[in-house]
């Protein structure tokens, strides 16, 4: 059984910290609670309770926040409420019995098209991943079920599945205007049901998890660690809205060379990919002067 993992991450509200888990604990529901008697449906919220200092607690998706009275300060108290989270769903701990919940939820999902014709990006009102996965192949889909039943639609070339949307490239076999709708609905359907959209141990597997990503960055030298930063500021952000990804692959300091994946809508399409390679490449050698030469752009 894949392990349960908690971290702390702190909000805009000092009273709140929310507790993320690795893995999804409700299906796409959310649910508040203000006082032990209100937390019956939640086993796990009611165990919260019982910390004098809690005062409500909101769980959804893959998170647990936590509203503390003044009492106490949550940075002496934030590790031990994470460690006992993740010790309770380790031991098989109920997060939300099952009578209680509804069977379906409600979700809208539209479509939206992207700068490459042959991609589009499906989105959602539920974040239904923890992580960011492309999968070219049915092969490749294995730790992704909504995947692998989307790869049976013959025009399918390959999915894109970040945190509330699924971007879909397709071949030419087929045209949006006559597949759009019904892969909508086959979303729509799928993620009401509350089936796994990825397997809950596909994060780890892939090595997407936040501390591994966190690993893998430290790991790296000064100058790909800027690179890695000025991505994610200032590139993903952009390319996320239109259904795509930027993935820092390798800087080589002797040729000052970046190699970087593109990924969903940015890869394979010829306009796109000669324009976010100049843009990258003019940004990094703006920004880190005399380290970058160029930008290799790599198609997912």
């Amino acid at each position: 059984m894949n392990t349960f993992k908690v971290s702390v991450q702190e909000t805009s509200n000092k009273a709140i910290i929310k507790f993320e888990v690795n893995q999804f604990i409700t299906k796409h529901q959310s649910f508040e609670f203000k006082n032990i008697d209100d937390a019956k449906p939640s086993p796990l919220a009611q165990q919260l309770f019982y910390l004098p200092f809690v005062k409500k607690v909101y769980i959804s998706g893959n998170f647990v926040a936590v509203e503390r009275f003044d009492i106490v300060e949550w940075n002496d108290v934030q590790d031990e409420v994470a460690q006992q989270i993740e010790a309770y769903l380790n031991n098989g701990g109920i997060v939300i019995t099952e009578t209680e919940a509804p069977k379906k939820v409600p979700v809208t999902v539209y479509a939206e098209a992207t700068p490459n014709p042959a991609v589009m990006k499906f989105v959602a009102n539920k974040k239904i991943v923890t992580a960011l996965f492309e999968f070219t192949s049915i092969d490749e889909a294995k730790l992704s079920p909504l995947a692998t039943e989307l790869f049976h639609f013959p025009f399918v070339k390959s999915v894109f599945i970040e945190e509330n949307y699924v971007s879909i490239t397709k071949y030419d076999m087929a045209e949006w205007q006559d597949v759009t709708v019904e892969i909508r609905e086959y979303i729509k359907t799928f993620i009401e049901s509350g089936k796994d959209v990825v397997l809950p141990e596909a994060a780890e597997t892939l090595e997407k998890t936040s501390a591994q990503k966190d690993s893998n960055f430290e790991a790296l030298d000064d100058v790909s660690k800027e690179i890695v930063n000025i991505l994610e500021e200032y590139v993903k952000p952009a390319v996320a809205s239109d259904g795509g990804n930027i993935q820092f692959l390798s800087y080589n300091e002797t040729s000052k060379n970046v190699s970087v994946l593109l990924q969903g809508a940015c890869s394979g399409c010829p306009s796109s990919t000669f324009t976010l390679k100049n843009g990258i490449e003019n940004m990094l050698k703006q920004m880190l002067p005399g380290k970058v030469e160029m930008v290799e752009a790599i198609n997912g």
